[in-house]
């Protein structure tokens, strides 16, 4: 599946009820189906990063925290949690978290460096049902890594290894179109499994491992004093949050889909 169809993918999953995980609530008046759903949660994941980023920097709530928090979708059934902050070499670190029915979940986490330096960005774009999960996770580049030799061996030289493990453990998902290739490294996770208690397991290992590998490239980063490269840094950012905006249309409801759009149009500035 190309990943421009990906997100449109995402609207069509209606996960049938499994007979096994049905338990039946009688009463006089009515007997209704409930779901017994699986404890996994993409909450830990954020919980995770939160704690991790905290032991290395002084995490502050971004002024977009103040517009953007929590809201119910318009189908009553969906809530979406959203979360900013900011610290030093931070210029945003953000999440999306969306919590349906049938057991759905998305994760839309990333984490932005100041322009001063050319970090890349950490990006964890995760899809589940009772069935199935979508998952994107990478240190999405912020220059060329077809073109730019020095920039490839500078920031994933050293990380080849941890992608080839991951590569194994949670195989390729299928083709991507050429416009999202261009956005992705040599060690990004694109991959589709169904849903269990051992493929969310190493999903969460694979989010620790790179996120603490995105930390780890932060803490040695050295600012850049260029304003040139640092006005590229900045376009290059913007470039990557509009091919982003464009990609989350069918996630959620036409009001949900809104609001994470201006939540993403407000994060896509550089001052």
């Amino acid at each position: 599946m190309d990943s421009s169809s990906l997100l449109s993918f995402f609207s069509t999953l209606k996960p049938p009820l499994l007979s096994s995980s049905i338990t039946y609530c009688r009463s006089r008046r009515s007997m209704r189906p409930s779901m017994e759903l699986s404890a996994f949660s993409y909450q830990k994941f954020i919980h995770f990063a939160l704690d991790e980023t905290k032991r290395r920097t002084h995490l502050v709530p971004s002024p977009l925290q103040e517009n953007f928090s929590s809201m119910m979708a318009m189908d009553g059934k969906t809530e979406l949690q959203m979360l900013s902050f900011q610290a030093p070499k931070i210029r945003l670190l953000r999440s999306l978290y969306i919590e349906g029915d049938d057991a759905m979940q998305v994760l839309d986490f990333a984490a932005f460096p100041e322009p001063e330096f050319d970090l890349p960005i950490f990006c964890a774009n995760f899809f589940t049902t009772a069935t199935i999960n979508i998952v994107v996770l990478d240190l999405n580049p912020l220059h060329d890594v077809i073109n730019r030799r020095d920039y490839k061996e500078k920031y994933y030289k050293s990380l080849m290894p941890l992608g080839l493990k991951y590569a194994e453990l949670l195989p390729w998902g299928g083709k991507i179109t050429s416009e999202s290739l261009r956005f992705f490294s040599p060690i990004v996770i694109w991959t589709k499994f169904s849903s269990s208690h051992d493929r969310h397991s190493v999903l969460y290992s694979a989010f620790m491992d790179y996120y603490k590998a995105w930390l780890e490239l932060m803490d040695d980063a050295a600012e850049e004093t260029d304003t040139s490269q640092i006005i590229c840094n900045c376009e290059a950012q913007h470039r990557y949050l509009i091919w982003r905006a464009e990609k989350v249309g069918a996630l959620c409801s036409y009001k949900a889909f809104v609001t994470f759009i201006n939540f993403i149009k407000a994060s896509s500035s550089c001052d």
